[in-house]
């Protein structure tokens, strides 16, 4: 194989540039380390060397070579009108659609500099929130755990003096607006005298509601004194603030009860 065919293996021969034959050579074969076909405009032009080139269809070898000429010969590219076919295969390019090959490729709006900035910042704005969020709620969990404690405990306060209340209840039905208010400032205990000198009754039972919530207690055989007064002492800090209702109940000498009286009281803290 001569030097020629290992540049252009996949030249036509037809297309090769025959060697003039001279009388010594004549029928002779090239010797095995013949140079290569010297390249020049003719030998690229014959040979199609731009358009194999540009399809990617030359050696390695072939293609460092026509690098290399093109480098020592620029004014060559113009009379082979290289400029002409790239501008040519860029518009191609452009009409279908496709980037140029040094164009940069367009990044997604989410990978943009400003909108990554946005996003970091956002980013940290919630994840402050939430911090702030999450030590709200600690510290409300934390105020509900002692109230619920205080519930549970219940304590009371000492009273610091007592407050004697006469209150004279309503026999015509139940009464849902506090003839009395206690409590408001310091703890006091309140003595209430409950009038029931008209009743026929000696002793009552007396139910207290708590108004919207439930029932708070029920006293037995309350015995009315020589006044005629059924008497109830509390500490006003054993109530919760709310209004509560006494319903006072006769008892007959069978220990049936029998309506006689309502009263309502408020409970201020």
């Amino acid at each position: 194989m001569d030097a020629a065919s290992q540049l252009l293996p996949d030249v036509p021969l037809t297309e090769r540039r025959p060697a003039p034959a001279t009388p010594a050579s004549a029928g002779a074969p090239a010797p095995a380390g013949a140079a290569a076909p010297a390249m020049d405009r003719e030998f690229i032009e014959r040979n199609q060397i731009v358009e194999r080139y540009l399809a990617g269809r030359l050696p390695p070898r072939g293609a460092v070579e026509f690098e290399h000429f093109c480098a020592a010969h620029p004014e060559l590219l113009d009379a082979i009108g290289l400029p002409a076919r790239v501008h040519a295969g860029l518009r191609l390019l452009d009409a279908g659609g496709k980037p140029s090959p040094w164009e940069q490729k367009k990044r997604p709006v989410w990978e943009k500099p400003p909108v990554l900035i946005g996003f970091a910042a956002l980013v940290v704005i919630l994840l402050g929130a939430a911090a702030a969020l999450a030590l709200q709620i600690g510290d409300r969990g934390a105020k509900i755990a002692a109230l619920e404690k205080r519930i549970i405990d219940q304590p009371l306060a000492p009273a610091t003096a007592t407050r004697t209340i006469k209150l004279v209840p309503a026999r015509g039905g139940p009464t849902h607006r506090p003839a009395v208010t206690v409590g408001g400032g310091p703890v006091q205990f309140a003595d209430l005298k409950i009038d029931l000198a008209w009743s026929k009754y000696s002793n009552f039972r007396i139910t207290i509601d708590r108004e919207d919530q439930g029932r708070v207690a029920v006293l037995h055989n309350v015995e009315k004194d020589s006044n005629g007064h059924v008497r109830i002492a509390f500490n006003t800090s054993a109530l919760g603030p709310g209004n509560y209702d006494f319903t006072i109940q006769g008892l007959t000498w069978r220990g049936e009860p029998v309506a006689q009286a309502w009263a309502t009281i408020g409970i201020q803290r």
